[in-house]
């Protein structure tokens, strides 16, 4: 049996990582606020946007010492709203923007928050904000003014900072006293308990941890005297600012010291993406005029395909072009988009000028122009410039219509001369390069219009060209109808293949799988759990292009057996309806402690879904190496070391570091301790060293644990500080970890006391006892004495007048 080559995928359309956002000179530009297309038209939101975005500009102003502001911002509102002043978008869409409005999510409610995946200093996701906070005003009082909030968002958006408060760990020890995790250490408030009813009580003590029970809020006063943190309650109004390093509150078991062990304004100002601009910037001499506004609109999409067909596209390429375009106009383009085709080679020709996706024939005629004979040069720049004609047509200019350029990378003509007047033309160019090298004019298409840089593999078992086609979509924010890619798998064999699939309860209807093969049509089983089998009569053939495709309704875990000839199985599920998490808690705030109104509900249900698979595109990037050895990576930073006491022994528990960053596995760990946190974050190999030659490091990602006993016995009420340093297999060392410390507190009855308090209370007592005795005693000795010299005194003078005497003579 000949050898055949097979490959199975599942795909997902993510949106983009890339921001636009600018720094120029002192103030922001370039930043876009996206309305999702499931909201409800209502001009009022967008006031209330720019009423937030001018708030947040002073605020930003104030709290980074008057070095920038917020200078212009575009409001891409949905297709479907209807309005005059909407000026047509350029490259603006929902998937690039880094400001979302959309409706709530189920896990966050009403709350802002910033999807933040990254490392200390490195950008966020975008920043989620609902309709709902957006134009109910109550909410201020909940959350603080919303230009404030916007603040507290940018900073975890463009710079990379933590909050400096943490839901899962809302007190720690310090000194034997329980503080609140907070920054400043000088923000004052009190610990409450809130009942079911909405009254105030004490907060009890847990008996295993000293520490307050779940339920206890820390509640700060309204007047502060002290103007941080933004980061830990903008709902309090003496905040205006970032806790600076003198400052900051080390010892607080935040997000921020986990992540990043510094102070806001630290990782501002030398860690963030304006890092260099922020030191040099000079104060602005007077205050920022408000931010400029200009509303666009996106309709429906218009998008030509320019095509390679040079000779060097010539046998496998031309038909891996032809099945991923074919698949693009069949299930990506969306309904009532305009499509047109272009090729070049030596010259350009037009295959189809703009149709309008009104139909599965409309789809069908496009698909029959597709190109499958390749020869000739590579004119890229008389591709570029007839797809940009056909763009034309419709309204006569391109502004946010999109070109999906696919060649082989290497151009005969001068891409570099004319890739300038295309990035000018205000059209969204993604460009596709079928080769291990492209033209750098390529990636700077790309880059500058806000289209996506890809380089598929043309290897015959590669789905990366199907995978970069299904990738190319505009988001509207309406995630419910974007298709989830479960598997992408390719393989060359000479016999069955044989794969399973796990569809789970996240996704929904309409699971498809896609066969794409290379020489003749193989033979196909599916089988659903229930026990049913799909086989060819179940899905339709498109001699070498076609996909096979048919549905299954519901939920299912399918597997697939393929035989003869196979190229390419995909599957792809539509209806996608997921979340993810990441929540913002402001605490509320009083001097007299009075209830905000409770906070929406949110749900805390877990969501149970079992085994799933999830792949996706990721945007393709150039890396260049000089004739120099690549530099060593050193593994990756700590930032999830725990400690705790049980009696005499320590536990520490952290996740494993990798050889190289977070891959591999590191060589050696090298833990210290002290009672100095100062000293052992300032000067980790001052610290004094654990015995650590009983730990080996597990490949990065393991949980580590490690118990010990120091030399010495732990006393009651005593803090003791650790961190950990890693060590790869050229002795390159990791940052210090996030410093973690325990205390060993003696077990104690429940109820609000603190065993190491009452103790030092205990202390105190006795010792101020012991001088209330003193004193009395001395006092009394004295008056003693007093009276004793009083008496002496008399009867002396009772002598001297009986005998007529002077007693003082």
């Amino acid at each position: 049996m000949d050898s055949t080559v097979m490959v199975v995928l599942l795909w997902i359309l993510l949106p983009s990582t890339t921001t636009g956002i600018k720094l120029d000179g002192n103030g922001y530009v370039d930043v876009i606020i996206a309305i999702s297309s499931r909201v409800p038209q209502d001009d009022t939101l967008i006031d209330k946007i720019k009423e937030m975005v001018t708030e947040g500009s002073f605020s930003l102003y104030d709290a980074l010492n008057k070095k920038v502001y917020f200078r212009e911002v575009t409001i891409l509102v949905p297709p479907q709203w209807n309005g005059t002043n909407f000026t047509k978008a350029r490259t603006e869409s929902f998937g690039k923007a880094k400001i979302r409005i959309d409706n709530a999510n189920p896990a966050y409610g009403v709350e802002p928050y910033t999807n933040q995946y990254g490392e200390c200093g490195a950008e966020g996701e975008y920043i989620h904000f609902t309709p709902e906070y957006l134009l109910n005003d109550t909410f201020i009082q909940l959350y603080g003014s919303r230009g404030i909030v916007f603040v507290h968002e940018w900073a975890h958006l463009r710079w990379g900072v933590y909050d400096e408060y943490n839901r899962d760990k809302p007190f720690y020890h310090s000194n034997s006293h329980i503080e609140a995790t907070r920054c400043s250490e000088k923000t004052g408030g009190q610990f409450f308990d809130v009942t079911a009813g909405g009254s105030l009580q004490p907060c009890r003590i847990d008996p295993q941890t000293s520490l307050p029970t779940k339920g206890c809020i820390f509640f700060p006063n309204r007047n502060q005297i002290t103007n941080c943190s933004i980061m830990f309650s903008p709902s309090l109004d003496p905040v205006t600012a970032f806790c600076q390093k003198n400052k900051h509150n080390y010892e607080a078991q935040s997000m921020l010291n986990k992540k990043c062990g510094k102070a806001t304004w630290t990782v501002i100002f030398e860690d963030s993406v304006d890092k260099d601009a922020l030191q040099t910037l000079k104060p602005l001499e007077s205050p920022p005029p408000p931010p400029s506004f200009k509303v666009v609109q996106r309709t429906q999409r218009v998008v030509c395909l320019i095509l390679d067909v040079s000779g060097s596209m010539a046998g496998p390429r031309i038909l891996q072009q032809r099945q991923a375009a074919t698949h693009f106009l069949r299930y990506i383009i969306e309904d009532q988009a305009s499509v047109g085709i272009v090729t070049f080679s030596t010259s350009a020709s037009t295959l189809s000028n703009l149709m309008t996706i009104d139909s599965d024939i409309t789809r069908e005629n496009l698909i029959k122009l597709l190109p499958n004979v390749a020869s000739g040069s590579t004119n890229m720049c008389l591709g570029l410039s007839r797809g940009l004609q056909v763009l034309q047509e419709d309204n006569g200019d391109v502004l946010g219509d999109e070109i999906i350029f696919l060649t082989d990378g290497q151009a005969t003509d001068n891409i570099a001369g004319c890739a300038p007047s295309a990035i000018q033309s205000g059209a969204i160019i993604h460009t596709l390069a079928f080769s291990n090298s492209a033209a750098h004019a390529l990636t700077e298409m790309a880059n500058k219009t806000g289209g996506i840089f890809l380089a598929p593999n043309d290897n015959i078992i590669s789905n990366q060209l199907m995978d970069a086609f299904a990738s190319l979509s505009l988001s509207t924010g309406d995630y419910t109808n974007k298709p989830v890619q479960l598997e992408s798998v390719g393989a060359r064999t000479s016999d069955w293949f044989n794969g399973t699939v796990s569809v789970d309860q996240t996704v929904g209807n309409k699971t498809s799988f896609v066969i794409i093969y290379e020489i003749s049509l193989p033979s196909i089983f599916i089988q659903s759990p229930s026990g049913s089998i799909y086989t060819q009569t179940n899905m339709s053939n498109d001699d070498f292009t076609r996909p096979g495709f048919y549905f299954v309704i519901g939920f299912c875990l399918c597997a697939a057996v393929a035989r003869e000839g196979l190229s390419r199985l995909f599957m792809f599920i539509w209806l996608l309806k997921f979340y993810l998490s990441v929540r913002w808690f402001p605490p509320p705030s009083s001097r007299v402690v009075q209830l905000n109104p409770p906070k929406p509900p949110v749900s805390e249900e877990p969501l149970e879904v079992g085994n799933f698979t999830r792949t996706a595109t990721g945007e393709s990037f150039v890396v260049k190496l000089s004739g120099t050895t690549p530099p060593n990576f050193p593994p990756n930073r700590i930032t999830d070391l725990s400690a705790e006491i049980q009696e005499d022994t320590v536990l520490l528990s952290w996740t494993a570091p990798g050889e190289d960053l977070d891959q591999g596995t590191a060589k050696s760990y090298e833990i210290r301790w002290s009672f100095d946190l100062d000293m052992l974050r300032s000067s980790f190999s001052n610290g004094h060293a654990v015995n650590t030659a009983g730990i080996s490091p597990q490949k990065a990602g393991s949980d580590e644990k490690y118990s010990f006993n120091l030399s010495f016995p732990i006393q009651n009420c005593i803090t003791v500080i650790f961190a950990v340093q890693s060590k790869d297999n050229q002795n390159a060392t990791s940052e210090t970890s996030n410093i973690a410390q325990a205390s060993k507190i003696p077990p104690g009855p429940p109820g609000v006391s603190n065993p190491c308090i009452n103790l030092i209370i205990l202390v105190i007592s006795v010792c101020v006892e012991t001088m209330v005795i003193c004193f009395i005693v001395l006092v009394t000795r004295r008056a003693v004495k007093l009276r004793k010299r009083f008496a002496e005194r008399k009867v002396a003078l009772t002598i001297a007048n009986k005998f007529q005497i002077n007693p003082y003579a």
